[in-house]
């Protein structure tokens, strides 16, 4: 392993990306990197670019009108790069399921990394799955 993939593993930064839906997973991932849970300690960082981001944490049902820009994010993200899917919605659409807007799970178009289930699931369930995909970083 290099030095930049060695560094990469042990500081990944975050790009959060919310793909609409009641924002309750949103909340919880913001819950995560407030000092209360600490996600810094682990050297995560949240970014706002996607050119500096290591791991995309995704949120919510795949619009048919994000998918695009959601596309485009990932395609920015320098490799390794790795998608975490929070919450129920990205992992098996949950409510959205069968609605016209909703293009179907997240694994349908990104690979996934780690899924943290939940609706919304609990900022140490978020921070144990962002470990788990960093533990699948080569």
């Amino acid at each position: 392993m290099g030095l930049v993939q060695f560094c990469r593993k042990k500081s990944p930064w975050l790009l959060h990306f919310d793909t609409g839906g009641c924002n309750g997973c949103s909340i919880e991932v913001v819950a995560a990197i407030t000092p209360r849970h600490d996600i810094e300690r682990f050297g995560m960082l949240v970014k706002g670019t996607p050119r500096h981001a290591d791991i995309l944490v995704v949120t919510g049902p795949v619009t048919r009108q994000c998918l695009p820009r959601l596309l485009r994010i990932y395609e920015q993200m320098p490799e390794p790069k790795m998608v975490v899917a929070v919450g129920s919605c990205p992992a098996s659409n949950c409510v959205f399921d069968r609605c016209y807007g909703v293009v179907g799970p997240l694994d349908k178009h990104l690979p996934v990394g780690a899924y943290v289930p939940g609706c919304p699931p609990k900022p140490e369930a978020i921070i144990h799955g962002l470990i788990a995909a960093l533990a699948k970083v080569k």
